[in-house]
């Protein structure tokens, strides 16, 4: 069996020019209408035009579909000079045909049928896409946005151009509207049906010409798939340089439009030609205490930009970008290198599937499964020694080793002088250490607390790396001499600020402050973004202080202030009892939500960063975060630098409930992994509902 007749050319004609029809057709050059945006040309892979899966996907539009397109892209259509309809309203006599080797479906034929009707019953006989075939009707007559002097009769006489060689007339045997987009969608078909009686061929590297021109040359094409093979078979030439640098304009004497054509007003009208799945691949899952980390890489073959990748864990999930450099990916893919990842979650001691996928770049494809593994979390408890316990003049200082099993990394250790604490982390080289445990040198303890004088009972607990549980090292009593200070001493006041919480319009602030040089209560102020907003008095009851510094109980202070919402930069500072120095105790950034009006509206979340700690690789955050509309736990997203993470702020936190009346569940602790150096690590409240995600507050830390 011959193939049917060549279909006519698509070549150079400028934009500009009038398209004139005799009974000859030399038709679609340039644009015959341009819509709103043009697609990106420079992502037009001559080898994968577009893919099987969307080309032949026959039930892509039904025929009220196609219908309502039409009447779109046609609502400011009129009629021809001569009376030619417009698209939207053409109308005619269809023939029935039978079911045969190429369109294996049969068309029931109709005394008046609409344009849509027979576009949608043809891709159905013929099992083509109809958006293949609108798009062929446009870039071949341009008869979608057709419209007043530019349409008349002939153009619907050969509508898709079939039968319409580069050489000689177009034949009268596949003359007609319904005729053309049968016998036009019968041929794509039958270019899948019989691959290799047809020139150009999927899977291999054609030679594929520039334009009708032998003089305007070749190059080769690795034809990636059936459906690319066919367009070129019915169109058999590649756009150039210059057509694709003109848009959808006209570029040099060697420029052919055909193809480049169809790849636009496809894109521009339906969205991406081409959706390969991602793919990668899962290199290791291993575990580290209560943390699962995987690596290796995915990509999407449609783009070179980085992908994102979810992890799950049982139901909980993170999703980070596989951005790292795999130099080895971008050798066997030519999609750049910036494929690999490396990531890490929390996961409970036990039996977990990790499953990682990598999800597609086009949000209306599939995402694909890399791969699952099974894996085993233990969390073993961290351990040491205390060594020695000494006091020194108002002060106690301790020595030892505090390691975590399950990593290299030190970990942070805390130290109570009675009620009074301190954190600090255990890096001190330790060679004897490291050879015993095989985890590294740098465990080792050396820390110093201040202590009023007398006896006084001294713990450490060793923190674990994984938000496991935190034993105790041991504990010992020492007795503390008085400190001596020379009577005409004026040292500066000190004290700790412990909460900088953020309510609807306003700051809370608490803590502690003294002057050891005196047991009476001494001033505080609070500063807002520079300027004092409040002074008081530091007069409430802490026993805790007194029993540490020897100096009463009364120096605790709190006090709400109310502000302006957005970020704020609030600082306490404690006054010198005498004319001496004053001190700032600290400062805190926090973000204030805007007060609601009126309060059943949808409220911000809050919250509060209470405390950041890093290790070798990991920065870790405790605080709480709500929603004033909501008892339920909200979403908590962390971001290192440009890197983030989600949890859910489900932890007891009864003193927030107490405060804020919504319930108990809304404390976090988290980690994330971080590369060494000085991280910004930023905390946002995810709304739970459809509102605004304010950040909750940002720290500067050092990763070690």
């Amino acid at each position: 069996m011959s193939p049917a007749p060549l279909r006519r050319r698509t070549v150079a004609l400028l934009a500009a020019l009038v398209v004139v029809v005799a009974q000859v057709v030399t038709v679609v050059a340039g644009p015959l209408a341009t819509p709103a945006q043009a697609a990106d040309l420079s992502k037009f892979d001559p080898g994968f035009i577009i893919s099987d899966a969307i080309f032949y996907d026959s039930g892509a539009m039904s025929a009220a579909d196609i219908q309502s397109f039409l009447n779109q892209k046609g609502a400011s259509c009129v009629a021809g000079a001569d009376g030619t309809p417009c698209l939207k309203n053409f109308r005619q006599a269809t023939s029935s045909r039978a079911a045969d080797a190429k369109c294996t479906g049969a068309y029931s034929g109709s005394a008046d049928e609409s344009a849509a009707s027979i576009v949608a019953k043809v891709a159905q006989a013929c099992r083509i896409n109809p958006r293949v075939l609108l798009v062929m009707l446009q870039k071949e007559q341009g008869l979608v946005t057709g419209s007043g002097s530019g349409l008349y009769a002939n153009r619907y006489r050969s509508a898709m151009g079939y039968g319409c060689p580069d050489t000689a007339p177009c034949d009268a045997l596949y003359y007609g509207f319904f005729n053309q987009v049968y016998s036009a969608a019968a041929q794509l078909r039958n270019y899948a049906n019989n691959p290799t009686r047809y020139s150009h061929r999927a899977g291999l590297t054609n030679n594929v010409r520039y334009h009708p021109n032998a003089a305007c040359g070749t190059s080769p094409v690795f034809i990636q798939n059936q459906a690319t093979a066919s367009l070129y078979n019915y169109t058999p030439y590649q756009p150039n340089g210059a057509a694709l640098a003109a848009g959808y304009g006209t570029g040099d004497a060697c420029s052919s439009y055909g193809n480049r054509n169809f790849y636009q007003y496809f894109r521009d009208w339906f969205g991406p030609t081409t959706d390969r799945q991602p793919v990668g691949s899962l290199d290791s899952v291993t575990t580290t205490g209560s943390t699962v980390t995987v690596t290796g890489w995915a990509l999407d073959p449609d783009t070179t930009d980085p992908i994102a990748v979810h992890i799950w864990i049982g139901s909980s999930s993170a999703a980070f970008t596989a951005n790292l450099s795999r130099p080895d990916v971008g050798a066997a893919y030519k999609k750049g290198d910036l494929h690999g990842f490396s990531a890490t979650m929390p996961a409970s001691p036990g039996t977990v599937t990790v499953c990682v996928y990598a999800i597609n770049d086009w949000a209306a494809g599939g995402n694909s499964q890399i791969a699952c593994r099974t894996v085993t979390v233990v969390n073993r408890a961290p351990f040491g020694n205390i060594e020695t316990v000494t006091a020194g003049n108002g002060t106690v200082s301790v020595t030892g080793w505090a390691l975590d099993p399950d990593t290299d990394d030190p970990i942070t250790v805390h130290m109570y002088v009675d009620s009074a604490s301190a954190a600090f982390v255990a890096n001190g080289s330790r060679p004897d250490v490291g050879r015993v445990w095989g985890r590294g040198d740098a465990h080792g303890i050396s820390a110093t607390m201040n202590a009023t004088s007398g006896p006084h009972n001294v713990c450490l607990y060793a923190i674990d790396a994984s938000q496991g549980t935190n034993p105790q090292l041991g504990c010992r009593t020492v007795t503390v001499p008085a400190v001596v200070t020379p009577p005409e001493a004026n040292r500066p006041p000190m004290g700790n600020l412990e909460t900088a919480a953020v309510g609807e319009g306003t700051v809370s602030v608490s803590g502690w402050a003294l002057d050891p040089d005196t047991d009476d209560p001494v001033t505080v102020q609070v500063s807002v973004d520079g300027s004092v907003a409040t002074s008081l008095v530091a007069k409430g009851s802490r026993p805790d202080v007194g029993r540490v510094w020897g100096r009463g109980d009364l120096h605790g202070f709190a006090t709400t202030l109310s502000t302006t919402s957005g970020a704020h930069e609030v600082c306490v500072t404690a006054l010198n009892a005498t004319t001496g120095p004053s001190t700032q105790i600290a400062c805190r950034t926090v973000t204030v939500p805007a007060v609601q009006t009126p309060p059943g509206s949808n409220r911000p979340p809050f919250g509060n960063i209470e405390t950041v700690s890093a290790t070798a690789g990991a920065v870790t955050l405790t605080g709480w975060a709500l929603d004033p509309d909501t008892n339920d736990p909200i979403t908590v997203h962390m971001y290192v630098d440009s890197a983030s993470a989600a949890f859910t702020a489900n932890q007891s936190r009864p003193d927030v409930g107490q405060v804020w009346g919504r319930g108990d569940l809304h404390g976090f602790t988290t980690t994330m992994a971080a590369a060494p150096g000085v991280r910004t690590v930023c905390l946002y409240g995810i709304n739970a509902t459809a509102g605004t995600n304010p950040q909750i507050g940002c720290r500067t830390v050092t990763v070690p």
